[in-house]
């Protein structure tokens, strides 16, 4: 359906033209966003511990499969004392125009309450290792009573049911746009970080999709299920970010 898009964009020329891939991610970027079910992974862990959960433990959550797609339903998220986020979406001391978790602020976590980090835990060498935060269980489903707003919104995955994963982050093979362009060896050309592979953590819903299921982790991109997977440990090659990044990387 993708390649298809991208030829009825493109359209029929009698000049040898040159179509820039970021055309074909656009397609697949749109085809996907309609298609493919939402889910949430953690690419680079950091654990959450939230000392005011209460002993008889919180209900499950609700979480829409694909807001585009109605028909597609929706699954329950388990919130449990200790989660994990993305080490990118907390930061120490904060700079300008950060919104996301820093000591003393609070942040939404997607389909769930908001979180105040109260303490930050590190190691030896300083780094940061988990965080001690608190919840608000008035704000289950993303708003306060008393109106209070907050700017950040953060995914996650509850440390109890999470599965581990294998994720494949493919991206563009060549550092530029037409290698071996004017006689130069492409060779050289070949991009040292096309892929990287990383431990994850997902929630349990993907973990049992067959292999060539494609899905969206939340604020990371669209991925696609590996027939390397096996049971209890799935592998998920990224097909393309949510947004143009190779184009910012360039520009840079």
């Amino acid at each position: 359906a993708e390649i298809r898009k991208l030829c009825r964009t493109v359209g029929v020329s009698k000049f040898e033209a040159l179509t820039d891939i970021a055309l074909l991610e656009h397609c697949v970027r749109e085809e996907l966003n309609a298609t493919a079910p939402r889910y949430l992974a953690v690419l680079d862990p950091l654990k959450v511990t939230i000392t005011n959960y209460p002993a008889e433990g919180v209900p499950e959550l609700d979480a829409v499969n694909n807001p585009e797609d109605p028909s597609a339903g929706s699954r329950k998220l388990a919130f449990t004392r200790e989660l994990y986020i993305e080490k990118s979406d907390f930061m120490l001391e904060p700079v300008k125009g950060y919104f996301r978790l820093a000591p003393g602020r609070e942040v939404r976590l997607r389909y769930g309450y908001f979180i105040k980090c109260e303490e930050a835990v590190t190691d030896a060498d300083g780094n940061v290792v988990e965080l001690k935060c608190t919840f608000d269980p008035e704000t289950r489903g993303g708003s306060a009573p008393d109106g209070r707003k907050v700017k950040g919104t953060i995914h996650w995955v509850s440390a109890e049911t999470a599965i581990p994963a294998e994720v494949r982050l493919y991206d563009r093979l060549f550092t530029v746009e037409q290698p071996g362009a004017d006689g130069a060896d492409f060779l050289t050309q070949l991009n040292p970080g096309s892929v990287k592979i990383v431990e994850a953590l997902i929630e349990p819903a993907p973990a049992g999709l067959p292999a060539g299921s494609s899905v969206q982790f939340e604020r990371s991109g669209y991925y696609c299920v590996d027939p390397d997977s096996e049971p209890g440990r799935p592998v998920f090659n990224r097909t393309v970010t949510l947004k143009d990044s190779w184009g910012n990387k360039q520009g840079k």
